[in-house]
């Protein structure tokens, strides 16, 4: 089974958010922002809702890779452990596991 976060990502200075997919261990970019999920997991149905991942989040300055955050975020608590950049913002929303008996995934 593979497991993809599904974030979303700010450009401040558009006010454009695009919704990302990021499969495990698979580098994702946006803008300069180099992303990659390393793990995530959600709590089952019968215990209070969270989905946690392990993210990091590089960005690319003249052929140069600075890392920038390497962390659990939470989808509840955007902001507890969050990327703090002047351009772009990165929160999670969810988890979504793939499996070969159902290539679209569920959430």
């Amino acid at each position: 089974m593979k497991t993809i976060t599904i974030a979303r990502a700010m450009d401040k200075v558009t006010a454009r958010i695009t919704e990302l997919e990021l499969p495990e261990d698979e580098p994702v970019e946006f803008g300069s922002l180099i992303i990659t999920s390393r793990h995530c997991q959600s709590r089952p149905p019968e215990e209070q809702p969270e989905t946690f991942a392990f993210l990091e989040i590089d960005e690319m300055i003249d052929d140069n890779r600075n890392r920038l955050f390497t962390g659990w975020m939470m989808a509840s608590s955007p902001g507890l452990h969050a990327l703090e950049h002047p351009v772009y913002d990165v929160w999670v929303m969810a988890c979504k596991t793939l499996s070969p008996d159902n290539p679209s995934g569920s959430e």
